[in-house]
Protein backbone atom coordinates (compact mmCIF):
# COMPACT_ATOMS: atom_id res chain seq x y z
CA UNK A 1 0.00 0.00 0.00
CA UNK A 2 1.12 3.46 -0.73
CA UNK A 3 0.91 5.68 2.74
CA UNK A 4 0.68 9.78 2.50
CA UNK A 5 1.37 11.19 5.66
CA UNK A 6 1.02 14.58 6.80
CA UNK A 7 2.37 15.91 10.28
CA UNK A 8 3.15 19.55 11.38
CA UNK A 9 5.76 19.82 14.12
CA UNK A 10 7.96 17.92 16.71
CA UNK A 11 5.56 15.83 18.08
CA UNK A 12 3.53 14.75 14.80
CA UNK A 13 6.84 13.52 13.63
CA UNK A 14 7.68 11.37 16.29
CA UNK A 15 3.78 9.66 16.29
CA UNK A 16 4.61 10.06 12.90
CA UNK A 17 7.68 7.91 12.73
CA UNK A 18 6.04 5.30 15.40
CA UNK A 19 2.51 5.27 13.37
CA UNK A 20 4.90 3.92 10.01
CA UNK A 21 7.32 1.39 11.97
CA UNK A 22 3.83 -0.42 12.99
CA UNK A 23 2.36 0.10 9.34
CA UNK A 24 5.58 -1.44 8.18
CA UNK A 25 4.75 -4.84 10.58
CA UNK A 26 1.31 -4.76 9.51
CA UNK A 27 2.16 -4.34 5.64
CA UNK A 28 5.36 -5.57 4.39
CA UNK A 29 5.00 -3.84 1.34
CA UNK A 30 4.17 0.04 2.82
CA UNK A 31 5.38 3.28 0.80
CA UNK A 32 5.76 6.33 2.66
CA UNK A 33 5.54 9.54 1.36
CA UNK A 34 5.08 12.64 3.82
CA UNK A 35 5.36 15.76 5.33
CA UNK A 36 7.61 15.55 8.25
CA UNK A 37 10.79 15.41 9.62
CA UNK A 38 13.78 13.72 10.58
CA UNK A 39 12.47 10.80 12.79
CA UNK A 40 9.96 9.73 9.95
CA UNK A 41 12.94 9.85 7.35
CA UNK A 42 15.03 7.45 9.40
CA UNK A 43 11.95 4.95 8.89
CA UNK A 44 12.27 5.54 4.90
CA UNK A 45 10.20 6.86 1.91
CA UNK A 46 10.27 10.39 0.20
CA UNK A 47 10.22 13.71 2.58
CA UNK A 48 8.25 16.36 0.83
CA UNK A 49 9.02 19.03 3.33
CA UNK A 50 10.19 19.46 6.52
CA UNK A 51 8.11 20.77 9.43
CA UNK A 52 11.00 23.52 10.58
CA UNK A 53 10.28 25.38 6.84
CA UNK A 54 6.34 25.70 7.82
CA UNK A 55 6.00 26.26 11.90
CA UNK A 56 4.00 29.24 12.85
CA UNK A 57 2.47 29.49 16.32
CA UNK A 58 -0.77 31.26 17.32
CA UNK A 59 -3.06 33.48 14.96
CA UNK A 60 -1.10 36.39 14.72
CA UNK A 61 1.71 34.61 13.01
CA UNK A 62 -0.31 32.55 10.84
CA UNK A 63 -1.85 35.74 9.25
CA UNK A 64 1.63 37.49 8.96
CA UNK A 65 2.16 33.81 7.08
CA UNK A 66 -0.61 33.25 5.07
CA UNK A 67 0.85 33.41 1.54
CA UNK A 68 3.08 30.58 2.45
CA UNK A 69 1.31 28.55 3.78
CA UNK A 70 -1.80 29.04 0.63
CA UNK A 71 1.50 28.11 -1.42
CA UNK A 72 1.89 24.87 0.91
CA UNK A 73 -1.85 23.62 0.28
CA UNK A 74 -1.12 23.75 -3.14
CA UNK A 75 2.47 22.10 -3.26
CA UNK A 76 0.28 19.02 -0.62
CA UNK A 77 -2.37 18.74 -3.39
CA UNK A 78 -0.39 18.77 -6.83
CA UNK A 79 1.81 15.68 -4.76
CA UNK A 80 -0.71 13.99 -3.64
CA UNK A 81 -2.71 13.86 -7.06
CA UNK A 82 1.05 12.46 -8.81
CA UNK A 83 1.59 10.01 -5.88
CA UNK A 84 -1.85 8.91 -5.84
CA UNK A 85 -1.68 7.36 -2.31
CA UNK A 86 -4.30 4.01 -1.21
CA UNK A 87 -4.97 6.37 1.85
CA UNK A 88 -4.04 9.76 3.25
CA UNK A 89 -3.25 10.14 7.19
CA UNK A 90 -3.48 13.47 8.68
CA UNK A 91 -1.86 13.56 12.05
CA UNK A 92 -2.85 16.92 14.34
CA UNK A 93 -2.07 20.29 12.65
CA UNK A 94 -5.86 20.73 11.88
CA UNK A 95 -5.53 24.04 10.46
CA UNK A 96 -3.64 22.70 7.12
CA UNK A 97 -4.57 19.11 7.37
CA UNK A 98 -8.41 19.90 7.12
CA UNK A 99 -8.01 22.16 4.23
CA UNK A 100 -6.53 18.88 2.71
CA UNK A 101 -9.24 16.73 3.95
CA UNK A 102 -11.87 18.52 2.29
CA UNK A 103 -9.97 18.63 -1.07
CA UNK A 104 -9.32 15.02 -0.45
CA UNK A 105 -12.86 13.89 0.07
CA UNK A 106 -13.66 15.76 -3.08
CA UNK A 107 -10.94 13.71 -5.01
CA UNK A 108 -11.87 10.50 -3.78
CA UNK A 109 -9.09 9.79 -1.75
CA UNK A 110 -9.39 7.29 1.34
CA UNK A 111 -9.08 9.55 4.95
CA UNK A 112 -7.45 8.78 8.21
CA UNK A 113 -6.96 10.92 11.12
CA UNK A 114 -4.33 10.08 13.74
CA UNK A 115 -4.66 12.71 16.80
CA UNK A 116 -7.86 15.00 16.38
CA UNK A 117 -7.77 17.92 15.78
CA UNK A 118 -8.72 20.01 19.17
CA UNK A 119 -12.07 20.48 18.45
CA UNK A 120 -13.47 19.97 22.01
CA UNK A 121 -11.20 23.16 23.12
CA UNK A 122 -12.64 25.48 20.16
CA UNK A 123 -14.36 25.63 16.79
CA UNK A 124 -16.50 22.55 17.50
CA UNK A 125 -18.34 23.47 14.27
CA UNK A 126 -14.96 21.67 12.86
CA UNK A 127 -16.68 18.06 13.88
CA UNK A 128 -19.06 18.42 10.76
CA UNK A 129 -16.15 18.47 8.67
CA UNK A 130 -14.48 15.78 10.20
CA UNK A 131 -17.18 13.76 9.89
CA UNK A 132 -18.04 14.65 6.17
CA UNK A 133 -14.32 14.81 5.33
CA UNK A 134 -12.63 11.86 7.26
CA UNK A 135 -13.13 8.05 6.97
CA UNK A 136 -11.77 7.10 10.19
CA UNK A 137 -10.97 8.74 13.37
CA UNK A 138 -7.93 7.63 15.89
CA UNK A 139 -7.99 9.39 19.35
CA UNK A 140 -5.37 9.36 21.93
CA UNK A 141 -7.23 11.24 24.81
CA UNK A 142 -10.25 9.39 26.91
CA UNK A 143 -11.97 12.80 26.52
CA UNK A 144 -11.94 13.22 23.58
CA UNK A 145 -13.58 9.84 22.60
CA UNK A 146 -16.22 11.20 24.67
CA UNK A 147 -16.50 14.65 23.06
CA UNK A 148 -17.20 13.24 19.97
CA UNK A 149 -19.69 10.24 21.09
CA UNK A 150 -21.79 13.49 22.40
CA UNK A 151 -22.08 14.91 18.25
CA UNK A 152 -22.70 11.12 17.06
CA UNK A 153 -19.10 10.80 15.71
CA UNK A 154 -17.59 6.87 15.64
CA UNK A 155 -14.26 7.19 16.45
CA UNK A 156 -11.49 4.97 17.92
CA UNK A 157 -9.58 5.59 20.89
CA UNK A 158 -6.72 3.98 20.73
CA UNK A 159 -4.49 5.20 23.99
CA UNK A 160 -1.66 7.64 24.11
CA UNK A 161 1.80 7.32 21.62
CA UNK A 162 3.70 9.13 24.59
CA UNK A 163 3.16 5.83 26.47
CA UNK A 164 4.86 3.81 23.77
CA UNK A 165 7.64 6.34 23.38
CA UNK A 166 8.68 6.36 26.93
CA UNK A 167 8.29 3.22 27.51
CA UNK A 168 10.34 1.88 24.93
CA UNK A 169 13.29 4.32 24.91
CA UNK A 170 16.58 2.58 26.39
CA UNK A 171 17.03 3.59 30.26
CA UNK A 172 19.44 6.74 30.39
CA UNK A 173 22.42 6.03 32.84
CA UNK A 174 22.52 9.35 35.08
CA UNK A 175 26.19 9.40 35.62
CA UNK A 176 27.15 9.17 32.49
CA UNK A 177 24.46 11.92 31.02
CA UNK A 178 25.73 14.24 33.82
CA UNK A 179 28.98 13.70 32.61
CA UNK A 180 28.81 13.97 29.23
CA UNK A 181 26.92 17.26 29.36
CA UNK A 182 29.05 18.93 31.90
CA UNK A 183 26.32 18.82 34.65
CA UNK A 184 27.33 18.93 38.36
CA UNK A 185 25.48 16.98 41.18
CA UNK A 186 22.99 19.40 41.70
CA UNK A 187 19.50 18.29 41.50
CA UNK A 188 18.10 19.58 37.89
CA UNK A 189 15.56 21.83 37.11
CA UNK A 190 14.33 21.49 33.15
CA UNK A 191 13.55 24.47 30.89
CA UNK A 192 10.62 23.45 28.27
CA UNK A 193 10.46 26.84 26.23
CA UNK A 194 8.51 25.09 22.94
CA UNK A 195 9.43 24.61 20.15
CA UNK A 196 8.99 28.23 17.85
CA UNK A 197 11.39 30.85 17.92
CA UNK A 198 7.78 33.11 18.59
CA UNK A 199 7.31 31.09 22.27
CA UNK A 200 10.79 30.57 23.31
CA UNK A 201 11.42 34.28 22.89
CA UNK A 202 8.44 34.93 24.92
CA UNK A 203 8.66 32.15 27.78
CA UNK A 204 12.47 31.93 28.34
CA UNK A 205 13.47 34.93 29.22
CA UNK A 206 10.90 35.16 32.56
CA UNK A 207 11.90 30.94 33.35
CA UNK A 208 15.91 31.92 33.18
CA UNK A 209 14.86 34.98 35.74
CA UNK A 210 14.74 32.27 38.67
CA UNK A 211 18.25 31.24 38.37
CA UNK A 212 20.24 33.42 40.66
CA UNK A 213 17.46 32.63 43.55
CA UNK A 214 17.99 28.74 43.13
CA UNK A 215 22.02 28.18 43.64
CA UNK A 216 21.15 25.10 45.46
CA UNK A 217 20.15 24.07 41.14
CA UNK A 218 20.59 23.85 38.31
CA UNK A 219 18.95 24.52 35.47
CA UNK A 220 19.09 23.01 31.69
CA UNK A 221 17.31 24.47 28.70
CA UNK A 222 16.02 21.51 27.12
CA UNK A 223 16.73 22.46 23.14
CA UNK A 224 14.01 22.07 20.57
CA UNK A 225 15.70 19.71 17.52
CA UNK A 226 14.26 22.66 15.08
CA UNK A 227 16.22 25.07 16.82
CA UNK A 228 19.98 25.78 16.87
CA UNK A 229 22.49 26.61 20.03
CA UNK A 230 22.95 30.25 18.85
CA UNK A 231 18.84 31.66 19.20
CA UNK A 232 19.22 30.33 22.91
CA UNK A 233 22.64 32.01 23.72
CA UNK A 234 20.96 35.22 23.35
CA UNK A 235 18.97 34.50 26.67
CA UNK A 236 21.69 32.82 28.65
CA UNK A 237 23.28 34.94 31.17
CA UNK A 238 23.88 32.98 34.05
CA UNK A 239 26.95 30.23 34.44
CA UNK A 240 24.38 27.75 36.40
CA UNK A 241 22.12 27.43 33.04
CA UNK A 242 23.08 24.34 30.68
CA UNK A 243 22.00 23.65 27.49
CA UNK A 244 21.24 20.34 25.62
CA UNK A 245 19.59 19.74 22.40
CA UNK A 246 17.54 17.33 21.22
CA UNK A 247 17.66 14.94 24.45
CA UNK A 248 14.62 16.08 26.17
CA UNK A 249 13.40 12.74 27.15
CA UNK A 250 16.57 11.75 28.54
CA UNK A 251 16.84 15.37 30.36
CA UNK A 252 13.48 15.18 32.05
CA UNK A 253 14.36 11.16 33.42
CA UNK A 254 16.78 12.67 35.45
CA UNK A 255 15.34 15.94 36.70
CA UNK A 256 13.82 17.02 39.20
CA UNK A 257 11.62 19.55 38.79
CA UNK A 258 10.23 20.99 35.20
CA UNK A 259 9.22 24.53 33.63
CA UNK A 260 7.18 23.50 30.97
CA UNK A 261 5.34 25.86 27.92
CA UNK A 262 1.91 24.40 27.83
CA UNK A 263 1.66 21.28 24.72
CA UNK A 264 2.43 18.24 24.60
CA UNK A 265 5.59 18.42 27.19
CA UNK A 266 3.40 19.18 30.11
CA UNK A 267 2.31 15.64 29.50
CA UNK A 268 5.43 14.10 28.51
CA UNK A 269 6.67 15.98 32.23
CA UNK A 270 3.90 13.87 34.10
CA UNK A 271 4.96 10.62 32.33
CA UNK A 272 8.61 11.16 33.13
CA UNK A 273 7.11 12.01 36.81
CA UNK A 274 8.49 15.16 36.88
CA UNK A 275 6.45 17.82 39.17
CA UNK A 276 5.83 20.83 36.77
CA UNK A 277 4.24 24.60 36.34
CA UNK A 278 3.06 24.86 33.12
CA UNK A 279 3.81 28.06 31.15
CA UNK A 280 2.11 29.82 28.55
CA UNK A 281 2.14 33.34 26.78
CA UNK A 282 1.01 34.29 23.13
CA UNK A 283 1.32 37.71 21.45
CA UNK A 284 -1.70 40.13 22.83
CA UNK A 285 -3.39 39.27 19.27
CA UNK A 286 -3.48 35.47 19.44
CA UNK A 287 -4.05 35.45 23.06
CA UNK A 288 -7.46 37.85 22.91
CA UNK A 289 -8.94 35.64 19.67
CA UNK A 290 -7.31 32.22 21.47
CA UNK A 291 -9.79 33.41 24.99
CA UNK A 292 -12.81 34.07 22.87
CA UNK A 293 -12.50 31.13 20.81
CA UNK A 294 -12.23 28.84 23.58
CA UNK A 295 -14.70 28.82 25.62
CA UNK A 296 -15.85 25.31 27.16
CA UNK A 297 -12.44 24.14 28.76
CA UNK A 298 -11.17 24.80 32.21
CA UNK A 299 -7.66 24.56 31.67
CA UNK A 300 -5.15 24.37 28.68
CA UNK A 301 -2.59 21.43 30.08
CA UNK A 302 -3.21 18.07 28.69
CA UNK A 303 -2.44 16.72 32.20
CA UNK A 304 -5.49 19.17 33.54
CA UNK A 305 -7.52 18.38 30.83
CA UNK A 306 -7.32 14.39 31.41
CA UNK A 307 -8.16 14.27 35.38
CA UNK A 308 -10.51 17.47 34.80
CA UNK A 309 -9.19 19.08 37.84
CA UNK A 310 -6.17 21.11 38.46
CA UNK A 311 -3.48 18.93 39.20
CA UNK A 312 -0.45 21.48 37.60
CA UNK A 313 -0.65 24.94 38.09
CA UNK A 314 -0.92 27.13 35.05
CA UNK A 315 0.70 30.27 34.47
CA UNK A 316 -1.29 32.05 31.52
CA UNK A 317 -0.75 35.23 29.80
CA UNK A 318 -0.41 38.06 32.24
CA UNK A 319 0.37 35.84 35.51
CA UNK A 320 3.20 34.38 33.92
CA UNK A 321 5.37 36.52 35.39
CA UNK A 322 8.86 36.38 37.78
CA UNK A 323 6.72 36.56 41.16
CA UNK A 324 4.35 33.91 40.33
CA UNK A 325 7.09 31.34 38.39
CA UNK A 326 8.88 31.33 41.26
CA UNK A 327 5.78 30.88 43.82
CA UNK A 328 5.11 27.78 42.33
CA UNK A 329 8.65 26.54 41.61
CA UNK A 330 8.71 26.90 45.45
CA UNK A 331 5.88 24.69 45.80
CA UNK A 332 6.92 21.69 43.67
CA UNK A 333 10.42 21.77 45.53
CA UNK A 334 8.77 21.06 48.58
CA UNK A 335 8.31 17.37 49.34
CA UNK A 336 4.59 17.25 50.22
CA UNK A 337 3.35 18.98 47.03
CA UNK A 338 5.70 16.61 45.27
CA UNK A 339 4.19 13.40 46.51
CA UNK A 340 0.60 14.54 45.80
CA UNK A 341 1.66 15.26 42.27
CA UNK A 342 3.27 11.66 42.20
CA UNK A 343 -0.30 10.26 42.99
CA UNK A 344 -1.76 12.41 39.79
CA UNK A 345 0.42 11.31 37.55
CA UNK A 346 -0.08 7.47 38.53
CA UNK A 347 -3.91 8.04 38.43
CA UNK A 348 -3.58 9.96 34.99
CA UNK A 349 -0.91 6.82 33.22
CA UNK A 350 -4.34 4.65 33.92
CA UNK A 351 -6.02 6.93 32.23
CA UNK A 352 -4.46 7.10 29.35
CA UNK A 353 -5.00 3.30 28.31
CA UNK A 354 -1.80 1.60 28.47
CA UNK A 355 0.31 0.70 25.61
CA UNK A 356 0.35 -0.05 22.09
CA UNK A 357 -1.26 2.88 20.38
CA UNK A 358 0.82 3.10 17.29
CA UNK A 359 0.24 -0.65 17.05
CA UNK A 360 -3.64 -0.54 17.21
CA UNK A 361 -3.59 2.35 15.40
CA UNK A 362 -1.60 0.65 12.49
CA UNK A 363 -4.26 -2.46 12.50
CA UNK A 364 -6.97 -0.50 12.41
CA UNK A 365 -5.85 1.26 9.23
CA UNK A 366 -4.36 -1.68 7.51
CA UNK A 367 -7.72 -3.76 8.31
CA UNK A 368 -9.64 -0.65 6.17
CA UNK A 369 -7.69 -0.96 3.21
CA UNK A 370 -7.72 -4.82 2.88
CA UNK A 371 -11.41 -5.00 4.25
Amino acid sequence: MKYYIIAGEASGDLHGSNLMKALKNEDPYAEFRFWGGDLMQEVGGELVKHYKERSFMGFSEVILNLSSIFRDIDLCKSDITEYQPDVIIFIDNSGFNLRIAKWARQQDFKTNYYISPQVWASRAGRVKAIKRDIDHMYVILPFVETFYNTHNVKVNFVGHPLIDAISGRDQVDEASFRAEHELSQKPIIALLPGSRKQEISKMLSVMLSLVSDYPAYQFVIAGAPSQDYDFYKQFIKNSNVHFISNKTYDLLSVSYAALVTSGTATLEAALFKVPEVVCYKGSWLSYQIGKRLIKHISYISLVNLIMDKEVVTELIQDDFNRKNLKVELDKILEKKSRSNMFLEYYELEKRLGGKGASKKTAQLIYKSLTA
